[in-house]
């Protein structure tokens, strides 16, 4: 296996919990939050977490290999569950990229 290869099958365990806060998201919530997301990642984000379509049909849409596109969806995960986490524990309103606003 290439350094740059990702086995799709091994999830880590912080993005097992950020699949878990996505995950309780209606989708009208979660098209809303990936229109937050910066634009280099709501192709990814639409097609694998809101559409629900395997990474390589995703990844021939959009034109970019499966090792980008898995860094994609975890980045928007990552982001989306960090805006949940913030919403849920009262904090700062955050934006797509989880600065304070």
């Amino acid at each position: 296996m290439r350094a740059d290869d990702f086995d799709l099958d091994v999830v880590n365990a912080e993005d097992a919990e950020n699949e878990q806060r996505v995950a309780t998201l209606n989708s009208a919530d979660l098209e809303a939050r990936i229109a937050d997301l910066p634009h280099d990642l709501r192709g990814a984000a639409t097609g694998v977490l809101l559409q629900g379509r395997t990474f390589s049909d995703v990844s021939q849409e959009l034109g970019i290999r499966q090792p980008e596109l898995v860094r994609a969806v975890h980045r928007s995960r990552a982001l989306i569950a960090h805006q949940l986490a913030g919403a849920t524990e009262g904090g700062s309103k955050t934006d797509a990229a989880g600065d304070s606003l």
